[in-house]
């Protein structure tokens, strides 16, 4: 499967709330990296992820890959993304994040998927309160800072 279909197939799948298509873009091994969630190892946890925390609090999954690089091994896309929130305090608002998407392949399969995302504004479309927003924020950022390929720019 070439890249562009892969993409395609990926965000079809999360809109399609389809999570069997989605876990079988993944190795048996694979992992998803979500910037909300943590990480899903194997297929059944990323099917999992799907249904239990994607559409847990929202619908209506919007997803777009843009300008994808790719050596083969890396592969590097900008995406938009966007969801109706369920939440009682977002009152149907959409969320719109934009970021980055970047998956280590195998044999045309996902080995792992990571994910850097501004998350901030889309907090503020779903109004929610300024602390609330703070401690999400800050707690990606902890996220981010523990992990070893980030020490080297932290320091």
């Amino acid at each position: 499967m070439n890249t562009s279909t892969m993409l395609r197939a990926f965000c079809d799948a999360v809109e399609q709330r389809n999570s069997k298509a989605f876990a079988e873009l993944f190795t048996e091994d694979g992992v998803y990296h979500d910037v909300f969630y943590g990480a899903f190892a194997g297929r059944a946890k990323i099917a999992g992820m799907i249904d239990d925390w994607f559409y847990r609090t929202a619908t209506d999954f919007r997803w777009d890959m843009h300008d994808p690089v790719s050596d083969g091994e890396t592969l590097y896309a900008r995406y938009t993304f966007s969801y109706r929130s369920t939440l009682p305090e977002a009152q149907g608002a959409r969320a719109m994040f934009e970021g980055v998407a970047i998956m280590r392949l195998r044999d045309g399969k996902i080995v792992e998927y990571h994910e850097v995302a501004n998350t901030a504004p889309a907090f503020a479309d779903l109004k929610f309160a300024p602390e609330r927003i703070a401690k999400i924020v800050a707690k990606q950022g902890a996220a981010l800072k523990a992990r070893p390929e980030m020490k080297r720019h932290l320091e």
